[in-house]
């Protein structure tokens, strides 16, 4: 054979070399997605029958001092991130070989940063609660010290993702609603399910998990506080510059349970949350590609982190609208049948929470091409903008609409923050906006990508972590 020949034999080869590993790589991300849809629908079943059973054992009063007492760990512990789970995504992806020390690093800055949020919600929640009883508020203050407990899984799971491990990161989500459940029919079945006995059961769930992450994680990074100021300094100077997005993301989701609780009587809050988790059930869809997203496109290609993102919020949409459309058409008969003919009025506030879940997701995704290629300030300002329209739009809505009022404030702010993104692209990126609509081959990378999980499941290939590009070698990233 001529070395002509040769030659190009290689080449073929070359390129067939190149579109198998691409096609792999897609194919293990679509799977990991699909996976991590698997779990959060665990999740949203889960969720779903806690809320059912208490919304129903607990009445619409009960169940809103249930939500003003177990609203703030989680609460503080995202608004207190200052940006460390994207953080250590990123510094993980981008110097495997100091994974030890920016590990070791994270967790003790997430547990400072929770025994803050612990301290300063403690403090005021009395005065932020006035209308609930004094029983309600001693509970609520204790109930508050499981904050560092409730920030170490956001660094934990972001570590974890950060080397591929989606499965691991799944099973920390989906153990503390599953105890939750388990807790709370206990506590029905003997009689004793009431509002702060319900509240102990929420906080007790997730210590399980939290003590299996500590184990993963010790066993995986060997988490080290050597160097650690430098350590924080690096994690940090990417962190405060994402901490918007993770901020925007925690207010979006929070904000107005924060304020309605301030600003509504207990009955008219429980209506409220009951229709804001029966809307939530659609951040699934958005939630489990993020969650594999970012990780993947940092180091990638501008145009290429624009393609990903692209797919990702078209097929994310595409989904979340299906889903949406069935809750709004089912959704009163839904409320009155599973949780209770007293959450019936809530039917058209989960309307306008539907959209508003949709347009929010989709702003999620969008926002992580900017995470990816090292520009979080610009989203930051952006998003922080859009999101301080909530505040005064809840004070002026609220009062006059009620509950109602409280999710228009939202679904104004959430609009403004999209635009804002979808704005950004030709401003700082430089590139054109992702195309939105969804299109056929979108769905045949899905199917593509449940026919691999499937595969997985029954040992017929291998699992998701050997053939992603996510695992960290010694001498660099593949």
């Amino acid at each position: 054979m001529s070395a002509g020949g040769i030659n190009r034999g290689a080449e073929r080869r070359a390129l067939w070399g190149e579109h198998s590993s691409a096609s792999r790589t897609a194919s293990a991300a679509s799977a990991a997605v699909a996976q991590s849809i698997g779990a959060k629908l665990f999740i949203i079943a889960m969720n779903a029958a806690t809320g059912i059973l208490s919304a129903r054992a607990l009445q619409p009063a009960g169940r809103g001092e249930l939500a003003a007492m177990i609203l703030w760990p989680v609460f503080l512990a995202s608004a207190l991130t200052f940006g460390l789970p994207s953080a250590l995504t990123f510094q993980l992806r981008s110097n495997p070989e100091k994974s030890s020390r920016l590990m070791g690093a994270g967790l003790l800055l997430a547990f400072l940063t929770g025994t803050i949020g612990a301290t300063i919600g403690a403090a005021f929640v009395g005065v932020w609660i006035p209308q609930y009883s004094p029983r309600i508020i001693l509970f609520a203050r204790l109930f508050i010290l499981n904050t560092p407990l409730t920030a170490l899984p956001l660094v934990g799971r972001a570590a974890l993702e950060s080397r591929g491990n989606f499965t691991a990161s799944n099973k920390l989500l989906a153990v503390p609603p599953a105890v939750t459940l388990l807790c709370l029919l206990l506590l029905w079945r003997t009689g004793t399910l009431t509002p702060i006995s319900a509240g102990f059961a929420y906080i007790v769930a997730g210590i399980p998990s939290v003590l299996w992450m500590v184990n993963r994680l010790w066993k995986e990074f060997r988490p080290s506080l050597g160097s650690f100021l430098d350590s924080a300094r690096l994690l940090l100077a990417y962190g405060i510059r994402a901490y918007g997005i993770d901020l925007c993301g925690t207010m979006s989701l929070y904000v107005d349970q924060a304020l309605v609780v301030r600003m509504l009587e207990p009955k008219l809050m429980g209506t409220y949350v009951v229709a804001l988790s029966l809307s939530r059930m659609l951040n699934a869809f958005h939630a489990s590609v993020v969650m594999v997203l970012f990780p993947m496109a940092v180091s990638q290609a501008p145009q290429a982190v624009r393609e990903m993102t692209g797919r990702a919020v078209r097929t994310s949409t595409l989904f979340t609208v299906i889903a949406g459309v069935l809750i709004c058409f089912f959704g009163p008969y839904l409320l009155a049948v599973l949780y209770g003919r007293e959450y019936a009025g809530a039917a058209s506030v989960l309307r306008i929470l539907v959209v508003e879940v949709v347009l929010a997701g989709a702003t999620l995704v969008l926002s992580q091409a900017f995470m990816a290629l090292g520009r979080p300030g610009v989203i930051t300002t952006l998003q922080v903008v859009g999101l301080l329209l909530t505040l005064p739009l809840m004070f002026v809505l609220v009062p006059r609409f009620g509950i109602v009022g409280a999710a228009l404030a939202l679904l104004l702010s959430t609009i403004v923050r999209l635009l804002f993104v979808l704005a950004s692209y030709p401003l700082f990126l430089k590139m054109r906006m992702p195309d939105v609509f969804p299109k056929a081959g979108d769905l045949r990378g899905l199917v593509t990508g449940v026919s691999r999980l499937f595969r997985l499941k029954q040992g017929m290939a291998v699992e998701v972590a050997e053939v992603s590009p996510l695992q960290p070698r010694a001498g660099g990233l593949e």
